[in-house]
């Protein structure tokens, strides 16, 4: 039901898609709480695990097993990374509502729990099957991880300084999205093993913060909840609230709407930092910067992601371009946005994102690459931290750990469509493996023995079978092959999500005007 100034009744709770007049960089800054920063400690944290693996996935699984990867296709990783993302954000739909009845604390700490158990997984059974098992424990661990983070940074804060919460927010973990991928780029270069040691160390941490952290507004739930039950009131089945909050309009539109947008931003992380392996040479922008040779230097070898050579950087290195943007200048670009509408702000963010992936598509000189990152960055910064924002001011106040799980359901069906089909479309269209396999067959090479070559091993075997350099079999490939052609795909994707998004947003605030038309027409009691 429809009620005056752009409100709804929903669950008994009312909530408002209308913006609300922000606070100051400065004020709004001053204004949060001590759990707001442990909270985003705990962030941190859990982002410096998580990225150390999820950012070198794809070179752990494509790599060969003589290297200490799996030596899987592209093909292979995608249907592990489809069940991956169904598992990691479906979770939170539901496991939303269980922060809300059984505490933030709790879970947060059952999650820390099974999220160390998905990385030891990953480290004891460095197979197929032992990936597969260790990814579904860690996205079940993250997924519980979620709703309760997120419930505790909206109850910390108020709708006047929520736009610069979830910047500082959203700024704050990517430090630890920022240094994952780079000690993940050392650790890899000793074994393969180690990164996810280190990783289920990192994640221990959180023990120590949550003997610090306490829940905002935990006393008013409990009462609330001994109330309801000392008056008899049964409460329904989880599943059956979530799916009747989930018949919200503006909920059902939202999770079809920004699908794409998912779709196109876990393709640049999930397919990109192979695509660098196969097709950029990124010593151009070493020399560019230290000379021929490269460097020596350990702080730039790291901050770069390099290999311990400092003649290259690796994949995850350039990829880090991207966290590293966002912990340096989220805030700013946040704060110049604060008062535009967090919709059209997200439109335009998705679209400029769009365009990065368009570059893609035309060039692997490894500087544009640079740029199309950095256009990327900037375009996440103008749409992903604002998503947050947006549910969090339309839910129920008692439900909003619930309705921050819903946020995964876009996320859910835009990540597990591209998971699969983002590495297989790579797969057809531009892997050098399956490149250097053809080529192989051509120059006349048996069929059977080509068929016997490992995983991961077709391009050194075909450098080695022609004689001739490396970078002279890339750009033959690359020149005889439609590379960039994954790119436009989802480029074209995401700015189909963008035009989706203005349409919704004008729907909204027609929404708002009408519902205050209404209330003004009514006679004053």
């Amino acid at each position: 039901m429809e009620t005056g100034s752009g409100d709804q009744e929903t669950g008994g709770q009312t909530t408002t898609v209308r913006d609300v007049k922000q606070l100051g960089l400065f004020a709004s800054i001053a204004s949060l709480s001590y759990v707001f920063w442990i909270v985003g400690g705990m962030e941190m944290v859990e982002r410096l695990a998580y990225y150390g693996v999820k950012t070198v996935a794809a070179l752990y699984a494509t790599d060969s097993v003589a290297n200490g990867g799996l030596g899987l296709t592209m093909t292979d990783f995608g249907i592990i990374l489809m069940v991956w993302a169904f598992t990691q954000t479906f979770v939170p739909v539901f496991t939303g509502g269980i922060s809300d009845r059984v505490g933030y604390k709790e879970t947060i700490f059952a999650s820390t729990v099974i999220k160390i158990m998905g990385y030891l997984i990953m480290a004891f059974f460095p197979t197929f099957w032992g990936f597969f098992v260790g990814a579904i424990v860690l996205a079940f661990g993250t997924g519980i991880f979620k709703p309760g983070v997120q419930g505790t940074l909206v109850k910390a804060t108020n709708r006047r300084n929520s736009t610069m919460a979830w910047a500082v927010f959203y700024q704050t973990v990517n430090i630890g999205g920022f240094i994952g991928p780079l000690l993940a780029a050392q650790m890899r270069q000793m074994e393969w093993q180690y990164v996810f040691f280190a990783n289920a160390a990192i994640i221990s941490l959180n023990f120590l913060l949550l003997l610090v952290y306490k829940e905002p507004g935990k006393a008013e739930r409990e009462e609330r909840r001994r109330e309801m039950l000392a008056s008899g009131h049964k409460e329904e089945p989880l599943w059956k609230e979530s799916l009747k909050h989930l018949a919200n309009p503006l909920i059902i539109y939202y999770v079809l709407l920004f699908s794409g947008f998912w779709f196109m931003l876990n393709a640049f992380f999930d397919v990109l930092p192979v695509y660098i392996h196969d097709w950029v040479d990124t010593s151009v922008i070493v020399n560019d910067l230290f000379g021929a040779g490269g460097t020596r230097n350990k702080f730039f070898i790291f901050l770069f992601g390099m290999d311990n050579s400092g003649t290259f950087i690796n994949p995850e290195g350039l990829v880090n371009l991207n966290a590293g943007m966002i912990m340096l200048v989220c805030f700013i670009v946040t704060g110049l946005t604060a008062r535009a509408k967090a919709l059209n702000a997200m439109a335009l963010g998705t679209a400029i994102a769009s365009g990065a992936l368009l570059l893609l598509g035309g060039f692997h000189w490894a500087w544009m690459i640079v740029i199309a990152i950095v256009t990327f960055s900037v375009g996440e910064m103008l749409s992903s931290p604002k998503t947050g924002e947006y549910l969090g001011n339309i839910a129920p106040t008692d439900k909003k750990a619930m309705y921050l799980g819903f946020s995964q359901l876009p996320i859910g069906l835009g990540w597990t469509l591209e998971g699969f089909f983002g590495p297989y479309m790579y797969d057809i269209w531009s892997s050098k493996e399956r490149f250097s396999r053809g080529l192989l067959e051509q120059g006349d090479m048996d069929a059977d023995a080509v068929a016997a070559i490992p995983g991961g091993e077709a391009f050194q075997t075909l450098v080695d079978f022609t004689g001739r350099p490396a970078a002279d079999l890339t750009a033959q490939m690359y020149a005889a092959n439609d590379i960039g052609l994954v790119w436009y795909i989802m480029g074209i994707m995401g700015l189909l999500s963008a035009l989706g998004m203005l349409a919704y947003c004008k729907w909204t605030y027609r929404m708002v005007a009408r519902s205050e038309k209404e209330a003004a027409a009514q006679p004053a009691e």
